[in-house]
């Protein structure tokens, strides 16, 4: 399918987000925030799987919006350069979050359905196919 990695680069990429997963964890466990607040966020990202109430296209927007790795490094730089601890924590949960959806092959939607992302589709079958295949 076009747009959808597969073979080699789509391991390298599910490798990555283990390696970012477990970097922001660690990273994270030095910060001394507790993991009651990791456990709390980690999984706050998900709630935008509630714009495909909205549609497809709606649900894949929302969805992409908070599983880009921009809005996290956003975090990381205000904690940094703030000094922001509670964003430089922020930012590690969410980070930590993508890397383990990207290690799980959660990849970004594309509107033809969830289960169609950029690391190919979810469940190991064809569960659609890009408009431009």
């Amino acid at each position: 399918m076009a747009g959808m990695v597969t073979g080699v680069p789509q391991l390298l990429l599910r490798l990555e987000g283990v390696c970012i997963a477990a970097a922001a964890t660690v990273a994270y466990g030095r910060l001394d925030a507790g993991w009651w607040l990791f456990a709390l966020l980690f999984f706050v990202p998900d709630l935008t799987l509630l714009g495909y109430v909205a549609g497809r296209s709606a649900g894949a927007a929302l969805y992409n919006a908070a599983h880009g790795y921009g809005p996290p490094v956003a975090c990381l730089a205000w904690g940094v350069f703030g000094p922001a601890p509670e964003a430089l924590a922020a930012g590690l949960i969410w980070a930590a979050h993508i890397g383990f959806d990207r290690a799980l092959g959660y990849g970004l939607k594309y509107a033809d359905g969830f289960g169609v992302t950029h690391l190919g589709p979810l469940g190991g079958g064809p569960r659609g196919s890009r408009a431009d295949a």
